[in-house]
């Protein structure tokens, strides 16, 4: 190939490259006018549009035009993802010259006041008689306004080192349409000992609200330890917010300072004698409470208060020797007239009040709500607060039954026993359980001398684990864990197996088997918690 024929197919190229990077130039500049139409500034939830205006100011027919609207970052978006494809077809196809068009695109976004939210745009499209395809792209930002969401976090300003602190939170909503899939969260500060909630949270922390509509509110409870030194700040955060996409939207937030401060009063509280005491349902209650100054200054003059709070008291039976029982709101008052250190306490000195309660024998688990109970004391002495905190623990009933209808096995021999002859019957164990989940239980029976545990058979229901031992004759049920409310809002736990007698002789009542125990660990309290079943006789 000659130097002229080469020099000539590269000219040829270069001029092709150029011509093609000119027609593309020539349509990026303002060939077709894009923007997005909006208000400046909306409230956050409310409902809006975006007006995206399109104007085709070349010469040249745009053909095949796509439009994509991305959506801002928090938009509500009912249905799809947040870039939305509009087609060709959609568009009204070709965009001749001079025309204008229009499409709207309904909104609503979430985000904290004062937040910045970006909107884009893009327009593809091909010019006639053009094998290239150019596009034009705009944006548009709105500021967030008002939140029409109210968010309270109500904790006391000051708190002494160790002493339950309650948080409450409170949350409404303004907004005119249903916030979906809403969670309050709640930081606690690194010294913040957590004790309950109600309702429950997750992890302890989040309470996740399927639907949150217009003027509907929420109350949430938080009970906990508060450590430190004099002085130290303890800050609380409370977030209200929705789960997009899997992040976490904030839409208001809110921040609260405890200060721990050294108190110039020492409570303390005893129940039935002993301090930290943990509540049994069926229980008398034996309050003592102690108040000691431990200021450089004397007291003088003071009242005390002592309100109750629990549903598991049962406030008909309160008795106090000396307070005054304001029934209204489960409050006993004391003054100087009826408690002389009332009038002057000096500095070092110790006052005492007593009183009883006793629990609500009748308290039932009706749902959720239920779990974990407690009973707290809140003590006012002047402008001296104190809250105890007393956790109850769950109830656990455990039934033994005796049966030869051949329920569950194949049941056979004469009953009552009689002398040599083989009689095989059942056994069923059932359990409930009331208000906390329990871990490690089991249920334990030793099986007199001359039964026979019958293995031949499966246990009921299947896969239950109960063990024999031969040497010391033990019989177990390994249960694991017994979720609160079983038996009382969920079916009860049955356990059942075979065993069997063939006596020599029957001179008197035989026992065909002995006291079992029911026996766990209640996560709530704790506490290791047993009850025991009567045994059963062959009359």
């Amino acid at each position: 190939m000659s130097k002229k024929i080469l020099v000539f197919i590269v000219s040829i190229i270069t001029v092709l490259i150029a011509f093609f990077f000119w027609q593309k130039m020539a349509f990026d500049k303002g060939v077709l006018k894009l923007e997005i139409i909006a208000p400046d500034k909306v409230d956050v939830g409310q409902e809006f549009e975006y007006v995206v205006k399109y104007k085709n100011n070349g010469s040249i027919t745009l053909e095949s035009p796509e439009m994509y609207f991305e959506y801002p970052n928090g938009a509500i978006i009912e249905e799809g993802t947040r870039i939305k494809k509009v087609s060709s077809e959609d568009l009204g196809g070709s965009i001749y010259p001079g025309q204008e068009r229009t499409m709207k695109f309904k909104a609503r976004l979430l985000g904290a006041e004062g937040e910045t939210k970006d909107a884009k745009v893009k327009v593809i499209f091909q010019p006639q008689d053009l094998k290239i395809r150019n596009e034009a792209s705009s944006s548009f930002t709105i500021i967030l306004d008002n939140l029409p969401l109210n968010l309270t976090l109500d904790i006391p300003q000051k708190a002494g080192a160790g002493k339950v602190v309650t948080v409450r939170v409170a949350y409404s909503s303004n907004v005119p349409y249903p916030l979906k899939d809403l969670s309050c969260i709640i930081d606690y500060p690194s010294d913040f000992q957590f004790s309950y909630s109600k309702p429950n949270l997750l992890d302890n922390k989040q309470w996740d609200d399927p639907i949150l509509n217009e003027s509907d509110s929420r109350k949430i409870e938080i009970g906990g330890i508060l450590n430190g030194e004099p002085q130290d700040q303890k800050v609380f955060k409370a977030k209200l917010g929705v789960w997009q996409d899997g992040k976490f939207v904030v839409l208001k937030e809110t921040v609260r300072g405890v200060a721990i401060v050294a108190p110039s009063v020492k409570f303390t509280e005893k129940i039935n004698n002993q301090e930290n005491y943990n509540v049994n349902i069926g229980d008398r209650l034996h309050y003592e409470i102690f108040f000691r100054n431990t200021g450089d200054e004397e007291l003088k003059d003071q009242a005390l208060i002592i309100k109750l709070e629990g549903d598991s008291l049962d406030y008909n039976t309160i008795t106090a020797l000396d307070g005054v029982y304001q029934k209204g709101d489960n409050s006993l008052i004391w003054d100087g007239n009826q408690l002389p250190e009332l009038q002057n306490l000096r500095p070092g000195e110790e006052g005492r009040v007593e009183f009883w309660i006793n629990t609500n024998r009748n308290k039932m688990m009706k749902g959720p709500a239920d779990k974990n109970l407690f009973v707290k004391t809140n003590i006012t002495l002047g402008q001296i607060k104190q809250e105890f905190l007393n956790r109850v623990n769950t109830k656990l009933i455990a039934v033994q039954s005796l049966h030869v209808d051949s329920r569950y096995f194949s049941d056979f021999g004469p009953f009552p026993v009689v002398a040599g002859e083989k009689t095989v019957f059942t056994v069923e164990w059932k359990i409930k359980n009331y208000y906390n989940d329990t871990s490690n239980a089991k249920m334990v029976t030793i099986l007199p001398s001359g039964l026979r545990f019958v293995q031949d058979n499966q246990i009921v229901p299947e896969g239950t684990k109960v063990y024999f031992d031969e040497g010391t004759r033990q019989l177990t049920w390994e249960i694991g864990s017994i979720p609160a409310g079983t038996g009382v809002i969920d079916s009860e736990m049955i356990c059942a197996f075979q065993l069997s007698i063939e006596p020599q002789t029957i001179d008197t009542d035989i026992l065909l088997i002995g006291s079992a125990q029911l026996s766990a660990r209640d996560l709530w309290t704790n506490n290791n918690v047993s009850i025991s079943t009567d045994p059963i006789y062959s009359k």
